[in-house]
C-alpha cells in the first residue's frame, strides 16, 4: 500500500491541497466526513468515542489499504500510522497573518474578526487532538515532511510530493498484503473490544451480564469476526459424593457452535490459571468427546488467522 497522510493548521487550506494531491496521484481521498460515515455504518455507537476513535479508524483504513492507495486528510492523521516505508506523513503550516487572510476571504470578515476566529480555531484543534490522540500538538517527529505554504502553491506541493513518493518507491508498492492487514486489524479490534465497541449488525438484542470485563471484551471481539457464541451455556459435573450428589462442576465461559468448541478464558493470576487447568484436565478425562480450550489472547488470534476470519467485513 501507499498511505499519504496530510494534516495542517486551521485555515492553511491543507484540505484543498490533500484533494489536489489525491487527484494527481490517483489515490482514494479519505476525509473526516467520509470516515464518520464509515464508522456510522460499522459500529453501533455513533459518534465513536474519542478514546476509541484512532483504533476504529486504523481498523477501517487497514482493510481499505488492501485494495486502494490512500490520501488520508483528517486532523491529526499523522498519529494514525507509524513511520514505515509505505507511508508519508505530511504537515502543512502557514504564518498566522496568511491564515487570517484566508479566513477574511472565505468568511468575508475584517481582519480583527478573522484573527479572533483563527485563535478559536487553533484552540479547538488543540483540544480535538488532545481528546482523540492524547497530544494537543504534534512534535516534529510525528511528520516525515513539514511544508510552509506561504512560498509555494498547491500545484507545486502536489508535484513535489509525487516526486518524493516516487523517489522512495512508494508509488511502486502493491496494496497492503492481507496478512499484514489482518495483524493491524486484529490489534485495532482488540482495542475496540476493550472500549465495548461492536459491529452495528451484531448489536445484541438482550444485554448479556458477564462475570468479568475480560469476558465482555472477548465477546465483542467474537462479534467483530462474525463468530456466533453462547455465554456459559452448560455446566459439567466433575465430582460426586457417595450419594451421587454433584460436589464440583465446571462451567466454561463460552461455547462457539461453528467450531463445536468450549472456551475458558485465562486470568493473569497464576493460582487461578492453575485451578482452571486442573478442571479442564478433569473435564477432558470425564468427557473425552467435549472439545474445550483454555484461551489466551494469542490463541484467539491464531484461531482468526487459521480459519481465514481476517477477511470478514462489516
Amino acid at each position: 500500500m501507499a498511505v499519504l497522510t496530510i494534516s495542517g493548521q486551521p485555515a492553511s487550506r491543507w484540505e484543498e491541497l490533500a484533494q489536489g494531491v489525491a487527484h494527481l496521484l490517483g489515490f482514494d481521498l479519505v476525509t473526516e466526513s467520509r470516515m464518520e460515515q464509515w464508522m456510522a455504518e460499522e459500529f453501533d455507537r455513533t459518534p465513536v468515542p474519542d478514546s476509541a476513535w484512532r483504533a476504529a479508524a486504523v481498523s477501517i483504513l487497514a482493510r481499505m489499504a488492501t485494495e486502494h492507495h490512500l490520501v488520508v486528510a483528517i486532523p491529526g492523521a499523522e498519529f494514525l500510522f507509524p513511520r514505515t516505508a509505505r507511508t508519508l506523513r505530511v504537515g502543512i503550516v502557514a504564518p498566522a497573518p496568511l491564515r487570517a487572510g484566508n479566513l477574511m476571504i472565505e468568511r468575508r470578515l475584517d481582519r480583527p474578526e478573522a484573527e479572533k476566529l483563527l485563535a478559536e480555531m487553533d484552540a479547538t484543534a488543540r483540544r480535538h487532538r488532545k481528546s482523540r490522540f492524547g497530544k494537543a500538538t504534534a512534535s516534529s517527529d510525528a511528520f516525515d515532511l513539514m511544508l510552509n505554504v506561504e512560498s509555494v502553491d498547491a500545484a507545486q506541493i502536489a508535484e513535489g510530493l509525487r516526486g518524493i513518493l516516487a523517489a522512495r518507491s512508494v508509488l511502486e508498492r502493491d496494496f497492503l498484503p492481507p496478512d499484514e492487514a489482518a495483524e493491524i486489524e486484529f490489534k485495532s479490534r482488540l482495542q475496540l473490544a476493550r472500549h465495548r465497541m461492536v459491529p452495528a449488525v451484531r448489536t445484541r438484542e438482550a444485554r448479556t451480564v458477564f462475570g468479568h470485563p475480560s469476558e465482555e471484551m472477548f465477546a465483542n471481539l467474537l462479534d467483530f469476526y462474525r463468530i456466533p457464541w453462547e455465554y456459559e451455556p452448560r455446566s459439567f459435573p466433575l465430582q460426586w459424593d457417595k450419594d451421587g450428589k454433584v460436589t464440583e462442576a465446571f462451567t466454561p465461559d463460552f461455547f462457539l457452535p461453528e467450531f463445536d468448541l468450549y472456551v475458558e478464558l485465562t486470568t493473569m493470576k497464576q493460582a487461578l490459571v492453575t485451578r482452571k487447568n486442573r478442571k479442564v484436565k478433569l473435564l477432558r478425562a470425564i468427557y473425552p468427546h467435549i472439545n474445550i480450550q483454555v484461551f489466551y489472547q494469542k490463541d484467539f488470534q491464531a484461531l482468526v488467522l487459521k480459519y481465514g476470519l481476517r477477511v470478514a467485513t462489516i
